[in-house]
């Protein structure tokens, strides 16, 4: 996390979002076990499903609230009017935990995640 901080502050153009709106989570119970990238969904993984975007690359998402988590690419959807998002459900807890949906604002800062002490895998 503090890598994509520093790369905002220092880098000479600001990160643009890619999406703002609002973001739902899913689970292994709630949608299919395969991702459309191939690989098994897991409700512990870091990962996000969006509409456009290239399997594979992170994003920054950043609630309403502040708090912020980097998703991999590994998914399509959501496929709900008015979403811009899916997480999984540790994404979405680190987030808001006890909330189904949050406004966020989508930044992508592509295939390399960054690393910090804090990162689950």
């Amino acid at each position: 996390m503090f890598e994509v901080i520093a790369l905002m502050l220092l880098s000479h153009q600001p990160l643009q979002p890619v999406a703002v709106g609002e973001a739902s989570y899913y689970t292994v119970a709630s949608s299919s076990l395969m991702t459309a990238s191939g690989e098994t969904m897991r409700n512990e993984a870091y990962t996000c499903a969006m509409t456009t975007g290239d399997f594979g690359d992170y994003v920054l998402v950043v609630a309403e609230s502040g708090k912020s988590v980097v998703c991999r690419l590994n998914d399509r959807g959501p496929f709900v009017k008015g979403r811009v998002i899916d997480l999984s459900q540790a994404a979405m807890r680190e987030l808001c935990p006890g909330e189904g949906t949050t406004n966020v604002s989508v930044y992508r800062i592509g295939r390399n995640a960054p690393t910090s002490p804090t990162r689950r895998p």
